[in-house]
């Protein structure tokens, strides 16, 4: 030990700090247990926000997960947004926190927290978000085949916007919008799920009922001349952009539409909005390269709990922040039916899950 600290001695501050965190590291995992003795994992269950407390009060995405499936082992969880809660029969579940960096942070945590093994561990991310009224209405679930991050890109104001442009995003490594980049850019601008997966789902899904109320109702009434927006609740298949910046207004939901066709392809379809799912969905993939989690095991549910345009004849001033109808209740209660009929479902099948994804049949 005298050797060492002479050693450590020699260098300047912001090295030390360095060596002496990864030798803080190194000991901490030499004292955890061997990951045969790490808890498995089944299912974690993904949510993003909550009102209050986690139980007890006004419900959010987390709270009806913890309370209705008996999460009741608590574990302290300083990395992230809440504690983690966890039931004998192998559901997990997190809530990340609202926004991309928290997402992104809060998965990341929990991949590579030893107390877990998630190696054959499905993930369910199941939240409320926008939907586009050209495809979906209030209350309605839609399973993403594709998540692709609003973020990454060039803006400029909109005063400033050239006459002959739609909006004033353009990809990067482009020079206008919604044209392909031949330049610089990253490669976490869209992630494709288990296509496999995601049919499987929603087919176990798609007849589960969704419930409609008469506020809802009223508030569609609205968006006549969009016959999607006008139905009761449904399940579908769509696709969602995840951004930190609340974006809304009829010529973003263009440019959403036309991002999503630029990275995904033509046979993707936006239908929602989110603020998370880019982050999660960096987090897992890096944490797959450790081969900590399975990247074939993830599916995303978003519930419309509000429309990204406004109706005719409003504004997207006075839309974006008009109050969700219910408080956006009725969307949250289906986040939790429709992503705890496929929890169901794989543990039921588990012995079979556990090694093969399931599928159509």
């Amino acid at each position: 030990m005298l050797v060492l600290q002479k050693w450590l001695f020699n260098f300047p501050g912001r090295a030390l700090l360095i060596i002496a965190t990864m030798l803080f590291a190194t000991g901490a995992n030499a004292a955890t247990p061997a990951k045969n003795a790490a808890i498995p994992v089944k299912v974690v269950v993904v949510s993003m926000f909550e009102n209050g407390d986690v139980t007890g009060d006004e419900a959010g995405e987390y709270q009806l997960w913890i309370e209705r499936q008996k999460l009741n082992k608590q574990f302290p969880f300083p990395l992230g947004a809440y504690d983690l809660h966890m039931n004998e029969a192998g559901i997990l579940a997190i809530c990340t926190g609202g926004g991309v960096t928290n997402a992104t942070a809060s998965i990341m945590a929990l991949g590579t927290d030893p107390r877990f093994d998630l190696s054959k561990a499905y993930w369910v991310i199941a939240g409320i978000g926008g939907g586009d009224p050209l495809d979906v209405s209030l209350g309605t679930g839609v399973w993403a085949k594709h998540v692709v991050d609003g973020d990454l890109l060039y803006e400029i104001d909109g005063r400033e916007i050239p006459k002959d442009w739609k909006y004033g995003l353009i990809p990067l490594g482009a020079k206008e919008p919604n044209q392909e980049s031949t330049g610089w850019t990253v490669d976490t601008i869209v992630y494709h799920l288990n296509p496999t997966l995601v049919d499987w789902a929603y087919q176990l899904t798609k007849d589960h009922p969704v419930a409609d109320t008469p506020a809802m109702k009223q508030f569609r009434e609205q968006y006549q001349g969009f016959p999607n927006a006008l139905r009761a609740p449904f399940v579908t298949i769509g696709d969602t952009i995840g951004s930190s910046t609340y974006w809304h207004g009829e010529l973003l939901n263009t440019w959403a539409n036309d991002w999503m066709h630029l990275h995904a392809g033509k046979d993707s379809n936006f239908m929602t909005t989110n603020m998370e799912d880019n982050g999660s969905l960096t987090a897992l993939h890096r944490l797959a390269k450790a081969k900590l989690v399975d990247t074939e095991r993830v599916l995303v549910l978003r519930t419309v709990s509000n429309f990204s345009f406004p109706p005719p004849g409003k504004t997207a001033a006075w839309s974006t922040t008009a109050p969700y109808p219910d408080k956006g209740l009725p969307a949250i209660e289906a986040a939790y039916g429709l992503g705890n009929r496929v929890v169901q479902e794989l543990l039921r099948g588990w012995d079979n899950y556990q090694h093969t994804t399931p599928s159509v049949k």
